[in-house]
C-alpha cells in the first residue's frame, strides 16, 4: 500500500474541486490505513488529532468525499455503510458473515462492467454491482 504524503492528499482534495481542510484530510489519512472503514470507525481514528471534530461532522466530510469522486460508498445488507479509497474502477466485495469483514474482488469477468444484463432496458450501463458473502479466513477457523 502507498503512503499518501499530505501534499497529495490535498492536491487530490483540489483536484476534485474542494476547499482543502484539516478533517478532509484526516479522513482520507484514515482511511489509507483503514479501508472498508464505517463512519464510526473513521470518526475513531480522526478524534484523536482532530479533538473538536464530532461524528457528524465526520459524516458530512464522507459525503462531500464521496459526491467528489475520491471515496466510494459501499452498503453491504445488514451492515452500516463503509467507505474506501478505490474509485474509478468496477471491483465488486466479498463479506463475511459472521464479522462482517470486507475484502475487494477485483472485477468478476472482462472489462468494467464485469456483467452484461440479457436486457439493458435502453440503460448505457458503466458499473454492475455485486456482494460475494462468506466467511473469512479468520472466521472459518473459529468454525471448525
Amino acid at each position: 500500500m502507498i503512503t499518501s504524503t499530505p501534499k497529495m492528499l490535498s492536491d487530490s482534495i483540489r483536484g476534485a474541486g474542494l476547499k482543502v481542510t484539516e478533517s478532509r484530510l484526516a479522513v482520507l489519512k484514515a482511511l489509507e490505513s483503514q479501508s472498508h472503514a464505517d463512519a464510526n470507525t473513521v470518526f475513531d481514528s480522526v478524534k484523536l488529532d482532530l479533538p473538536g471534530t464530532s461524528l457528524q461532522a465526520v459524516y458530512g466530510v464522507l459525503t462531500a468525499l464521496t459526491s467528489a469522486g475520491l471515496l466510494r460508498k459501499i452498503a453491504p445488507a445488514r451492515s452500516s455503510a463503509r467507505y474506501e479509497l478505490r474509485t474509478g474502477d468496477n471491483h465488486h466485495h466479498v463479506v463475511c458473515t459472521r464479522c462482517s469483514a470486507v475484502q475487494d474482488v477485483d472485477c468478476v469477468v472482462g472489462e468494467a462492467p464485469c456483467l452484461t444484463p440479457l436486457h439493458d432496458s435502453g440503460f448505457a450501463i458503466h458499473t454492475a454491482e455485486v456482494t460475494f458473502w462468506g466467511l473469512c479466513p479468520a472466521c472459518q477457523l473459529t468454525n471448525s
